[in-house]
Order: C-alpha cells, then structure tokens, then sequence
C-alpha cells in the first residue's frame, strides 16, 4: 500500500472547541500535580521549575493556569505541550483520549498540503523505516545472530532495546529500499529521508546496510534521523554513518535521548551531556535518565537552546581523553553565553559514560558525579595549566583565554565570582582580571553596536524620501514598546469584538447615527490611515477578526481560543486569562449613564486614537533625533526634510487631539 495519507487533514474547529469545552484545567493539572484548594483557585509546586514554596495557580472559573515564578502556562491544550512537549495537534489529540473525544479531521486546502506533504511524508517514511530495523533485529535470524547479539553483548537489556527503539539492518545492500518501494512508498521521498541514496545508474541504495541501528527522535517522539554503526573491522568503512541534512533533520538542532530525557530533566532542573548513542542509553539504564548526548558533533547553538528550555544547569561528563576534552572548550563558551551554569566531571582514566554506568549502581554513579563535578574555571584552568609550566608568555596567554571565556557569562554576579576564582587559582590580580574582562565586554559592545548601525543604515539608504514618509507614517516604525498597545486592542476584541457600539451622528457630513462591531469600527479607523500592526501574530489575529466580524454568533474569545495555530490559541489564552490591560484606562466609565452602545463607542475610539498617538510620538522621537544628528545639521537638504517631517507629525498629533475634543473625550494618552 502507498504512505498514510494522514497528514493530509487537521483537527477541525468543532474538534478543537468540543475538546476545549471537554478539558478542565483542574483535572488535567492534577493528573501531575497535587493541588491544594485557595479560595476561588487551587494552588500546587509548580512542575517546570524547582520550587520550595507552590506558586502554580489553577483557575477552574477561567480554564487556565499559570505559574508565578517561572511565568509558564496557559489553557489545557498549552499546559500538556508544555509538559509533555508535544506539538499543538499532538496535545489536542492528548487531551480527546483522555475526555474520549472523537477526533474530526478537515482536509487541507491546496496550499497547506504543499507545505505539509513532504515533510509529513518524510516522517511517514522515517517510521517504515523505524519499524523495518525493529523487525528485522527482532525477528530475522540475522538480525538476532548480529545485532541483538551485539546489544546484549554491550550490556543492554531486552527493554532498553525495546525503549530505545534499537535496530538492525541486514548485510543485503538494498533490503529496506526493495521492501518500501514494493511496499508502495516514493523512492524520492525514500531518498530524501537519507535512509536510502541513489547511485548514478539510478538504483536505491540502503545508507546503513550491515550496522546495527540507533533512530533519533524530535521532542514529541517522530523519528527524524538514524545513526548506525559497522560490527566488522573494514578499515574503508566509516565506524558511524548517520543520516544526511534534510528538510526535516538539521543535525544541530537535535541532541540524542532528548525525547526519553526530558521530564527528567525538568524534574531535577539538571542535565548531564555525554558524547555518544551507547552513554545515554547505559545512562538511562542505569536509571540516570536526564541524560543526552550531541552525538560526536561538537556543541551548536541550536542544541544549546533545546537544552536551556528545560533547565539552567548543565553538568558534562567526559571520559580520560584529553584531546576530546580541548576540542570541546569551544562548547563550554557557547554555554556561558547562553547563561548556562556549567560543571565538569571527569571519569576514571580507562572509562566512559557507558562503561562507568554499567559496572556501578545508580547511587555510585550519581555520588562520583556529585563528588567530581567542578566548575568550568577550575576545569579549563586545571587542564590547561599542565601544559603552559611555568612558561610566563603560556601562562599570559592562558590567564586571556580563560578571561574571554570570563566575558561572555551574562550575569553580573556570577561573572564576578569566576573572576575571583581565576585570581586565586591563577595568582594574577582580581582587578587585573576585572580590567581584561571589562575591556572584552566592551569590544562585543561595540562590535554588536556597528552591526546594529549598519542595518540602520542600509534601512535608511533603502529608501525615506518626505512623500513616502507622509504617507507611510503610521506603519513605517518598529519600536517594540508599540507591541504592548497592540496587544491592549487584541486583548479589547478578544473580550468585546462581538459588541455594538452607536456611532454618533455626524451631522458637517450629514451622516445619521448608526451601529457597528467594535471590529468593524476599529478596522475602518484604522485602514483610513493605513495602519498595520508591528506585531505580526497581533496582525493576523486583527485580520481574521475582521474577516469575520460580519458572521452571526462571532464570539472572538472563543473563535481565536480553538484556532489551529497554537501561536494564536496560546497568545489568546494568555490574554484571557491575565488582568485586563486596559482597566485602568477605561476606569469609572461604566458607571456612566448612557447606553452599552454608546460608551462601547467612547472606549473603542479612544483606545483607536491613542494608538495612533502612540506611533506618532514614536515618530516625533525618531525625527527630532534626526534634528539633532550633526550630519543632518550639516546639510541644508537632510534639514529642511526633517524639519517638513517634524512639522507633519506634529499637525497629525493636533489632528488627532481635535478628533478627541470633537467627541468630547478631552486629551488622553494610553499608558497600557
């Protein structure tokens, strides 16, 4: 049969709002957190980060959660992507399980099947493949008599294969690519998989023929690559071949074990970064389970950054070899600038992970890495000073290296407690160290400020003549302190985009009295002036509002609450469930006693023009800079144009003034 067609179709809205409706936020916190009754809420030890005293508020009456210390949160759906680290439509099929909730889903249009096919059919491929290699270890003879042999041989049990999900390929050069090709799958998506390759005569080659199997796998648990590994000495033969860069598979954004690890991880807010396949799983086995390997690459970014969104601390534990352990300070440095905390610990000389894991219990192998684990100052200075001796230009020039790698630790306080170790394992004077580290600092400084100036200056060259600024001023800025209004107005049409208001009679116009959606009313304001938000997801969410702002039984909240973008239901969530920003903007107004309609229509036009003030007393900041800048004082022609531009903006801000007296609103500024 040909590849499942179900990546071809999405949860559809009633799905998601029957699932949303279904799922107590009470209920799903407390399948893994015990919660204690506070009042109107309920109250536990928050599950993502440590914590002595519970700052994890569950608010049944609102369907959310949030906790107060680390910020995390959210509705259902976003608590178990949170927890379990699943993908949005993973958490809703997470949570239809658990309420029985039969799943409907929608096909997608042209272009989302474009998009989706290929990587989803990559992943499809991927599990053949997965399942293929388990089979094969499990039930050919072959496979038993070598790779099973192989993984018992290494000291694994039959569940920890199992776990892991471990294979085996068979010696048979095309195998896999014959059995999925009769099987009904694309020989190209097969290929670009990197499962399988295709040789210049055209046929499809199997990549791991002969290795025994390791599948890495994303956070939510797809099989996105392999590792194999050679069990017969062929000096021409690469010991490890792993799976090529795809579209789906960017080797350094991905660390081995991850997927098994993480709740660990989180649990002990710790964890422990080995080199290889067999660390992490004789680790795991072992019963240390926040445990996770770079697979033999050195350290990235990328990897670094899946790290930090669980947990702060790192501790890397390397075998004897020292030439490894120097290829590897690059890494160390890439932590600290990320604002890891960082300890090393060395094993005994002849041992590895794997090794040390399997021949010590669980509490020998946690006591040695407690008792072992030393700071990366002391580590880098220990390994490093054996090799300067007493050599004053070696020792110079390790204090330096030693004192960048002091430079980029982002907190104040820490970086000063390193300094003061370096002094005193070095001998070299605190306010020596502080000077070198301060002068590095400020050489990145201003580095990053160059950079920062040039892509100011190629936007500026880009383009700003005095028409183009008048008629885009509205949207032509980027200040992300806008951001926050924009995410006042979201918050309003969230909570009132359904309601009517009465727009007054207008009576220089002879236009009557009429009413109008919040949306509608705050679409027309806007678009008169073309204005854009600067927020791309509040953007979408305006735009969509407005697309359906006509339909009968709109309700915002819950349309944007059940969208298929998590982005857009998680951002929701938030801004239903957190204080209403604008309450004090619009304090005391209710008490008035006119009618809903018409003090709907003084809150949204207020909230329409002070937004609209905001981004031209941004723009009335930039260009009186301008007017202070001494090349622009320096010539006429850049002057005269920013004095046309100061001029401008300020009739707009008066324009907008009289609008507001015209209603009888009075001068107004929106501090949200």
């Amino acid at each position: 049969m040909a590849y499942s067609n179900n990546h071809q179709y999405k949860i559809d809205r009633e799905t998601i709002e029957r699932i949303l409706d279904s799922a107590k936020i009470e209920e799903v916190v407390g399948d893994f957190v015990t919660l204690k009754r506070r009042g109107v809420n309920l109250i536990g030890l928050c599950p993502f980060h440590n914590e002595k005293t519970p700052s994890f508020t569950v608010s049944p009456a609102k369907n959310y959660c949030k906790c107060f210390g680390c910020g995390k949160g959210g509705n259902p759906v976003h608590f178990i992507m949170e927890h379990e680290q699943l993908s949005y439509y993973d958490a809703l099929r997470w949570l239809a399980k658990k309420y029985h909730i039969e799943i409907k889903e929608r096909e997608l249009t042209d272009d989302e099947k474009r998009e989706e096919s290929m990587r989803e059919s990559m992943f499809v491929v991927n599990q053949y493949a997965l399942q293929h290699f388990c089979d094969t270890l499990h039930e050919n003879e072959e496979g038993k008599a070598i790779g099973l042999n192989y993984f018992r041989h290494r000291g694994l049990r039959d569940e920890t294969i199992k776990r892991f999900c471990l294979g085996y390929s068979l010696e048979k050069r095309d195998s896999f690519a014959t059995k999925a090709v009769k099987a009904g799958y694309n020989p190209e998506i097969i290929s670009k998989t990197g499962v399988c390759y295709t040789t210049d005569d055209g046929r499809l080659v199997d990549r791991f023929w002969g290795r025994v199997i390791f599948p890495v796998h994303t956070i939510s648990g797809k099989v996105v690559a392999f590792g194999g590994r050679i069990l017969h000495n062929n000096a021409k033969a690469a010991k490890y071949v792993n799976s090529p860069e795809s579209e789906i598979y960017h080797k350094s954004d991905h660390l081995y074990g991850l997927y098994f690890a993480k709740q660990s991880i989180v649990q002990k807010d710790h964890c422990i970064l080995v080199e290889g396949y067999l660390d992490v799983i004789s680790m795991h086995q072992a019963g240390i389970q926040n445990v996770v390997a770079s697979s033999g690459t050195s350290l990235t970014t990328g990897q670094i950054k899946l790290i930090h969104r669980f947990t702060n601390n790192i501790t890397l534990l390397y075998d004897g070899d020292k030439a490894g352990i120097k290829a590897s300070l690059r890494g160390i440095d890439m932590l600290l600038e990320e604002g890891m905390n960082i300890n090393v610990v060395l094993l005994p000389e002849g041992e590895d992970p794997d090794s040390y894991s399997q021949s010590h219990s669980t509490e020998e192998v946690e006591q040695y890495i407690e008792r072992n684990k030393v700071n990366f100052i002391r580590f880098k200075t220990n390994l490093l000073l054996d090799e300067v001796g007493d050599d004053p230009i070696r020792r110079a020039t390790l204090v330096e290296d030693i004192v960048k790698s002091i430079a980029v630790v982002p907190n104040d306080i820490l970086r000063s407690e390193y300094i003061k170790k370096c002094s005193e394992m070095l001998q070299v004077s605190e306010q020596l160290l502080v000077k070198g580290t301060a002068k590095i600092r400020m050489q990145h400084a201003e580095e990053q400020q160059k950079r920062s100036d040039n892509a100011a200056q190629q936007q500026s060259d880009s383009g700003n003549n005095t028409d183009e600024f008048k008629q885009n001023i509205i949207n032509s800025y980027t200040s992300n302190p806008l951001h926050i209004k924009e995410r006042g107005i979201i918050q309003f049409i969230l909570k009132n985009g359904n309601k009517l208001l009465q727009v007054p009679e207008d009576k220089q116009n002879g236009t009557p009295s009429f009413t109008e959606s919040v949306i509608s009313h705050l679409h027309y304001s806007f678009e008169e002036d073309g204005i854009e938000f600067s927020n791309p997801l509040y953007n979408k969410i305006f735009k969509e509002a407005v697309e359906h702002a006509n339909e009968q039984n709109f309700c915002p909240e819950r349309y944007f609450m059940a969208h298929p973008e998590h982005e857009v239901s998680q951002l929701t969530a938030e801004l239903c469930g957190e204080k209403y920003l604008l309450s004090k903007f619009f304090a005391g107004q209710n008490n008035d006693e006119r009618n809903e309609n018409a003090i709907m229509f003084e809150q949204t036009t207020r909230l329409a023009i002070a937004y609209k003030q905001s981004i031209v007393d941004d723009m009335l900041k930039q260009t009186m800079n301008r007017l202070k800048d001494p090349e622009v004082l320096a010539n006429p022609a850049a002057m005269q144009e920013a004095m046309e531009d100061f001029k401008f903006l300020k009739e707009t801000q008066r324009a907008l003034n009289e609008v507001l007296k015209g209603y009888g609103f009075g001068n107004i500024a929106m501090n949200v």
